[in-house]
Parts: structure tokens; sequence; C-alpha cells
């Protein structure tokens, strides 16, 4: 099985760039006409991607029966177009065309608590909805910048995009691909400025599994980073959740506090670390079932083929 860093980006860069364009000349609804196009050529080729749509909606099914989730081909591609309008979003958001009038936020008030104070914070985000669109967050009250760590191996050409559009603000990119000790330097200074930090914690190490723990997610174990967890021991901050779905034609970010500083104890180390995945699987799991078609991890996250 392919580790989610080695699939390709395959046509969509191109096909993103055409849609935005299209998006800021005409509006989101020509958009529309010219999106499921796109979005069929790369559902038609991409095997693995559809695969691995279909079995993830099996089990978010499992939770929410009564629901009208459809879980196959169909579900799958309304789960792909719904990617497709997500990274529309993530472009605009990018751009600065989707500002705070267009986002609705609960939780936010600790965030500006911990700004106002000039404290730094870690924010543990996921592929589910639009990260992206949290950018609006450096304009809470207080200005604060937002450092999200990425994974740029097979995404430059996106992330290129992404900063050929983007509107100058307050959120930087820091293309990483491990988090060793110079980089976990580089964001203690970050933190001690009084800047935030995000990491997605819901995919596994590029550089390989051997920090993972196991963690049950939508009825089955799968494996979770355990680097998170780690960088939030070193920094020795608050950590919160962020989510940002889209709800009825409005973004909503969610903010959750997570723990005041993470702790881990040189005995019981792997069982506090198993324990923190746990908490963030659950997490993850209820604002899955918020909004399920924008989950985009399109590889075999329970890795079944090697059931």
């Amino acid at each position: 099985m392919k580790h989610w860093a080695q699939l390709e980006e395959r046509g969509i860069v191109w096909g993103m760039q055409a849609l935005l364009k299209i998006y800021l000349w005409f509006g989101r609804g020509v958009l529309q006409i010219f999106l499921y196009p796109v979005v069929s050529y790369y559902w038609l080729i991409n095997r693995k991607g559809r695969r691995a749509s279909r079995n993830y909606l099996q089990r978010v099914w499992a939770y929410l029966p009564e629901n009208s989730l459809s879980t196959g081909l169909y579900g799958s591609y309304l789960h792909f177009i719904s990617f497709a309008n997500a990274i529309i979003d993530k472009l605009a958001a990018w751009s600065g065309a989707i500002t705070l009038k267009d986002v609705d936020h609960y939780g936010r008030e600790a965030i500006q608590e911990h700004a106002s104070r000039g404290q730094g914070l870690l924010i543990l985000g996921s592929h589910l909805g639009n990260l992206e669109v949290g950018r609006v967050i450096a304009y809470l009250g207080k200005k604060v910048t937002v450092n999200v760590l990425v994974h740029t191996k097979h995404a430059e050409k996106f992330n290129t995009l992404l900063n050929r559009y983007a509107k100058p603000g307050r959120m930087n990119l820091l293309q990483v691909t491990e988090i060793n000790s110079a980089t976990a330097m580089l964001l203690q200074d970050k933190i001690e400025a009084g800047e935030l930090v995000v990491i997605a914690a819901d995919r596994t190490p590029v550089s390989g599994q051997s920090r993972v723990s196991r963690a049950e997610f939508l009825g089955k174990q799968a494996l979770f980073p355990q680097g998170p967890f780690i960088l939030a021991s070193l920094l020795k901050c608050p950590v919160y959740t962020l989510f940002c779905l889209k709800r009825r034609d409005r973004h909503v970010i969610y903010f959750d506090h997570f723990s005041d500083a993470v702790t881990l104890p040189r005995k019981q180390r792997e069982e506090a670390l198993q324990r923190y995945a746990q908490d963030f699987a659950d997490r993850l799991q209820q604002y899955c079932l918020k909004e399920p078609l924008q989950w985009f991890n399109f590889y075999d996250f329970w890795m079944d083929e090697n059931d």
C-alpha cells in the first residue's frame, strides 16, 4: 500500500487553476457549470481514491443509518465534488475572497484571550473541512500570525498556486517533512512570540510509520501520528483543536480546548501518546459525523488492503 504522501497530484492542479480563474472572473454560479467535467475526469482516473471514499462513507453510514448518505459510486462522486468545492474555497480564502463576514465561529473567545496576553498556541487541525479558511483567525481582535505546517513533497505545484493568488496577510505555510530539533526550535520561537502553530493530526508521518499510535476511528483501529503530541509536549503551551466546516453555504470554525499542556511521562510515554491520539480521533469523529462529505483523506486510511 502506498503511503498517502506518495500519491500523485494527477491533473488536479491545472484543473483547479482553471476553475479558480472562472471563479474570480464570473463568480461561483458560473463556476459550478465547469466544475463537474474537471471532477468527473479526476474521479474516473482515481480508482484507489474512489475505493477509499466508499470505504469511508460506509463506515460513516454505520453511525448514521437514518441518514440519506449514499455509500455507492454516486456517494463517492459527491464526495469528490465536495473536495473540489473545498479546493476552490481554499484558493478563495487564500486570495482574500473569504473574509470574517463569511465565517461563523464557536469558541473563538478563548483564542482571543490567549492572543490578548501574547500567548502562543498549538492548534491541531485535520483534513476535515477547509483549514485554509482558518486564515481569518489572524484577524480575530488582535492580529496574530498563523503558521501552518504542511508537507509538500507532492503538493509543491498546488502550494505555488496558493502563493500566486495569495493576498498579503499573516498566515504562513511552513514546509516540513518531519519534525526534528531544528523544527522544534523554530516553532518554539514562534510560540514565544505569541504566534499560532497549526498542524494536521490525522495523517501518519512522511518519514515512516515508527511514530504512530493506534486509535479507534469510526469503528475500527487506524494509525494516527504521534508527532503533533510530541511537538505539543516540547512547546509547553496550551493546545486547541480547529475544525472548519461548510454548513448551509457558510463557513463555521469550531475551536475546542484540547489540553492546557501535553505531558509525556517517561515511563508511560506510549500510553500517554495513545491516549492523546484517541482523544483527537474521538474529536475528529464527532465533527466528521456533522458533515461526512467534507473529510478529504482519499487513501486507505484503515489499511484494509492489508487485512
